[in-house]
């Protein structure tokens, strides 16, 4: 049994990254759990444009004592696995660009994510073959709309429709649906705590596992932090990673209090450690609205 923290290294975890991974940490070591750390970075394009921010992110958790089991692993290392699992799939090629599904008629989720209209579903193979030719073919899996349901910690019962969606890109890479359920499956994750911006990806997720033959985890989709306008927390909003604190004589532990004050785990000002942290939490008195930083 294991929880996990799974950043992609393509930008320095800002203080809603850093918030999200504590609570991974807490709600799998309030349980007995494993906790393990694993690197997304199947995008080699971006992950190439930031050098070195995978080791800065694991300084980072280290410098708010945010510890993990195990080695850390790569998904860049794990291309085989996905290779496995994409076999014993029923799936299809598809040839719609982005804008080709951003013009079709389904509305997006809360998180920007477009079901697919299922296109390319049927096409005949001499039409497959005319497509073929003009763009390289992605591989979505072939789901037909079924509905799925999951637990989560916070939101409860969560039941999203399936749609056809992408397991390999056009250009070979492999999908984070697709690499993150064959992950959590081959390391026994059975507990997925995320930002709620996931919440949606969660049923088709689940639905994934079990087609692969793999256990269903638990979820708890927990609150972003957001800044004052509401959107999202980035890097463009200043002084939000832990370098950009520390250049502002900010401490790693007045970091943790600042985090700590926002999950009602401490009061104004109080310094606390991790281990404080973990005797206190408790997943029910969690706070249920996005973090205002």
């Amino acid at each position: 049994m294991s929880g996990r923290f799974a950043p992609s290294p393509t930008s320095d975890l800002h203080l809603g990254n850093l918030r999200t991974a504590l609570l991974a940490w807490l709600f799998a070591r309030s349980t007995g759990r494993k906790f393990l750390i694993r690197i997304e970075d199947l995008d080699q394009v971006r992950v190439a444009a930031a050098a070195g921010v995978a080791e800065r992110q694991l300084a980072d958790l280290t410098a708010l004592g945010i510890d993990h089991d195990g080695e850390v692993v790569r998904q860049s290392e794990r291309l085989a696995l996905y290779e496995a699992a994409l076999g014993t799939l029923e799936t299809y090629e598809c040839y719609c660009s982005r804008q080709d599904i951003a013009e079709s008629a389904q509305a997006p989720h809360g998180d920007g994510y477009r079901p697919y209209p299922g296109t390319c579903r049927d096409l005949s193979e001499d039409e497959r073959a005319v497509r073929r030719a003009r763009r390289p073919a992605a591989q979505r899996v072939r789901a037909g709309g079924v509905s799925w349901t999951v637990t989560d910690g916070l939101y409860g019962q969560v039941t999203g429709v399936v749609d056809d969606f992408v397991l390999r890109r056009g250009d070979g890479t492999y999908a984070y649906n697709l690499a993150v359920v064959v992950d959590d499956g081959e390391q026994r994750v059975d507990q997925v705590v995320r930002g709620d911006d996931l919440l949606s990806s969660a049923p088709r997720q689940a639905w994934l596992a079990r087609r692969l033959g793999l256990a269903q985890p638990v979820y708890a989709h927990v609150p972003l932090a957001v800044n004052r306008d509401g959107r999202r927390l980035a890097k463009r909003d200043g002084a939000v990673t832990l370098a950009d604190l520390a250049a502002e004589g900010v401490t790693p532990d007045e970091v943790l209090a600042r985090i700590a004050t926002s999950l009602g785990l401490a009061g104004p000002h109080e310094r606390i450690s991790t281990a404080v942290f973990l005797e206190r939490f408790d997943p029910a008195a969690l706070p249920r609205d996005p973090w205002v930083v």
